[in-house]
Order: C-alpha cells, then sequence, then structure tokens
C-alpha cells in the first residue's frame, strides 16, 4: 500500500509539472505572438506617419515645383527610415508595398515623372493599407476606394 501511495504521488506530481510547464509555454507564446503583433503595428503607425508628412508637403507646394530645402530632406529621411522599420518586422509583402509606395512619394516630391505619379500614389497607397491590414490579422472585405455610390 505505501509503494502504491508513492507511485501515484509521483506521477500526480510528474502529470502536474507537465501541465504546469505546459500552459507556461503556451501563455509564453501568446504573450511572444503580441510582443510581435504590437511591433509590427508600430512599425506600420511610424511609417504611415512619415508618409503622411511627406503627403502634406506635397499638398502645400506651390505650383507642384520641387521643393529644395532642410524640410523636404528631412521628411525623406524619415519616410526611408520608417520603411526600413517596416523591412525589419513585418512580412515581405508589406515591406515590399511599403519600398514601392516610399520610391513613389520619393520620386513625386522630387519631381520625376509628375505627371503619372499621383494616380500611381493612389494605388500604391492602397497595396501598402491592404497589405497592413493583413498583417495586423485585420479579416473582411477590401477597403472601399472612392466614394459610396448612392
Amino acid at each position: 500500500m505505501p509503494l502504491v501511495g508513492v507511485a501515484v504521488g509521483a506521477a500526480s506530481t510528474l502529470t502536474g509539472q507537465y501541465l504546469t510547464t505546459r500552459v507556461a509555454a503556451r501563455r509564453e507564446e501568446r504573450e511572444q505572438s503580441t510582443a510581435e503583433r504590437t511591433e509590427r503595428k508600430e512599425a506600420i503607425l511610424g511609417f504611415l506617419s512619415a508618409a503622411q508628412s511627406v503627403e502634406l508637403l506635397l499638398d502645400r507646394r506651390p505650383d507642384h515645383r520641387s521643393p529644395d530645402d532642410a524640410e523636404m530632406w528631412d521628411r525623406l529621411h524619415d519616410l526611408w527610415l520608417a520603411k526600413k522599420a517596416c523591412e525589419l518586422v513585418c512580412s515581405p509583402q508589406l515591406a515590399q508595398a511599403a519600398h514601392d509606395y516610399t520610391v513613389s512619394l520619393h520620386d513625386l516630391l522630387r519631381d520625376r515623372n509628375p505627371t503619372e505619379q499621383p494616380a500611381v500614389k493612389r494605388e500604391l497607397r492602397y497595396a501598402l493599407m491592404e497589405a497592413a491590414r493583413t498583417e495586423l490579422g485585420v479579416t473582411g472585405d477590401p477597403l472601399r476606394r472612392g466614394l459610396k455610390s448612392v
């Protein structure tokens, strides 16, 4: 009898430790996943902020002439740096969309192909937003472009 009690006690202890270890591993995986998602979200928001800053500079330009000042270079620097952050922590699809959008904004700000760039910029912004939504786990229909039909 005492030997059976020791065996049952040892088996219970081992089972309890196994279950505790399993629960701890799952919790750690969940916390790691949450931390990675938060890091991706911060990189995406940083990129969107830098891109919006460049777009505001584009909208403020008189006569669509290329600004040749420190502000333009600072904003371009911030944009390229934010794009690199996306490349470090996001999926290849989002990183490529961020790169394409960055090149488009850079070219537009530097007046390279100015006649076709606004339409291209819109398409690339849309592709970036869809890639970001996918990256962050947003499900459902894609974003609607343009105004809603009445």
